[in-house]
């Protein structure tokens, strides 16, 4: 089996990715491009229990566990936020809840997210992945 990249080597990758564009326009794009590497969410993934508070738009966040690492999957109804969401999916997916549970999302500073999106946008992404972590933390302690 080939080795995971790690969360941080993903987020590096990222980094990387976003490094190429200089204008927020274009960043905006790719986290948009982001936003179609999302596999479709099946409807009986789309609860209420899986909707993520604190969004201004719908997102849905659905955490499976194998008793190794944990998977996600998600959606939103708003493009750039289903790009965001992807690009936390992206980097926490396949990984162990202890893993996630430590982990420094620093990519998300790095790229100039926070300071570029609105508030409530911003809030948002800090919903999702306080919620992606709640999720790690709930099956390490399994």
């Amino acid at each position: 089996m080939m080795d995971m990249k790690s969360i941080d080597e993903l987020q590096d990758e990222l980094i990387d990715e976003f490094s190429g564009f200089d204008d927020w326009m274009d960043k905006y794009s790719l986290i948009m491009d982001m936003a179609g590497t999302l596999p479709p969410l099946p409807d009986e993934c789309r609860t209420d229990d899986n909707l993520i508070d604190g969004c201004q738009s719908r997102v849905w966040l659905q955490a499976d566990y194998d008793g190794r690492v944990l998977t996600f999957r998600a959606d939103s109804d708003a493009l750039i936020v289903k790009g965001i969401v992807a690009m936390l999916v992206n980097v926490l997916s396949g990984h162990t809840p202890d893993e996630i549970a430590a982990s420094d999302l620093y990519f998300i500073e790095r790229i100039g997210l926070r300071e570029n999106l609105s508030p409530t946008r911003s809030n948002g992404l800090l919903s999702m992945v306080k919620q992606m972590k709640l999720y790690a933390v709930a099956y390490a302690a399994k």
